[in-house]
Parts: structure tokens; sequence; C-alpha cells
């Protein structure tokens, strides 16, 4: 029988190591958001099963790994949807997405527009904005999901 603090100390080792293992997973989907990630793949990549990743990665990041990764892909596509010079449908090819109406309801679920009114409503409305500020107020809303703004009868 393990000594209590033996067990401890190993419990905080195995957490630990699972934490840095997550944060990997996490820095790939940041890095490799453009790739077609499966959490299959990304549980290979750190030798854990799909199921364990995603429940140990929704406990540290409030969110599963397909959450994130689809926040990340509409973030960048925010960002190209504002400089404007590029159709919605080469926007979602360009952040990695395949299905153009996951693509969008994805974006309309986060942002709280489609892509199309988001484009033509913000365009150019960062520029001279520094990089670091418009990130900022451009984020879309992680961990719960926006409001679309009622039509207003007129």
């Amino acid at each position: 029988m393990c000594h209590p603090s033996l067990s401890h100390a190993l419990a905080t080792a195995h957490h630990l190591r699972d934490l840095a293992l997550l944060r990997r997973v996490r820095d790939r989907i940041d890095r490799e958001y453009v790739q077609p990630l499966d959490v299959e793949a990304l549980a290979r990549g750190v030798n854990m099963s799909a199921g364990h990743l995603s429940r140990q990665f929704k406990l540290a990041y409030g969110e599963s790994p397909y959450t994130y990764l689809m926040t990340r892909r509409i973030e960048r596509a925010m960002a190209l949807l504002r400089r404007g010079d590029l159709s919605v449908t080469e926007v979602c090819f360009a952040v990695g997405c395949s299905s153009l109406g996951t693509f969008s309801s994805r974006f309309t679920e986060l942002v709280g527009m489609p892509p199309s009114v988001y484009r033509d409503q913000e365009a150019h409305t960062t520029d001279g904005m520094p990089a670091c500020v418009a990130k900022q107020v451009t984020r879309p809303v992680r961990n719960r999901q926006a409001r679309v703004a009622e039509p207003q009868p007129a």
C-alpha cells in the first residue's frame, strides 16, 4: 500500500504532466488551425485517448478542443473579412474550414452576425489601430453564444 503523501505526489505529477500535454495540444491548434485537425489526431500526438483529451481539455480551458479550434479559425476569419478583399468562401477555406455551412453557422454563433454581414459592416474598422488592440476589441465571444440581434420594427 502506498503512503498517502506518495499517492498525492504521484497524482500531482500526473496532473502536471497532463496540463503540459494539454498546453502542447492548445499550442498545436494555435499554430496549425488551418490544417485539417480532429480530436483523434490531436490525442494521438500526445498519446491520450480522444475521450480523455476532450474531457481534460474542457476542464483545463473551459471548452472542447474542437470549439477552441473553431474559435481560432473564426478569429482569423474576422481579421480576413475586415480586410474586405476576400469573399466569405475564400475566407472559409483560408482558415481551414471545409464546409461553408458549418463555417457560417459557427461564425454567426460566435460573432452574432453572419460572415457576409460582418464583412460589409466591419471592413476597415481597425485600420490604424495597433494589432494588439484590434485583437482585443474584435475577439469573438468564448464559452457562451453571442445573441443574434432581433430585427427591430421600422
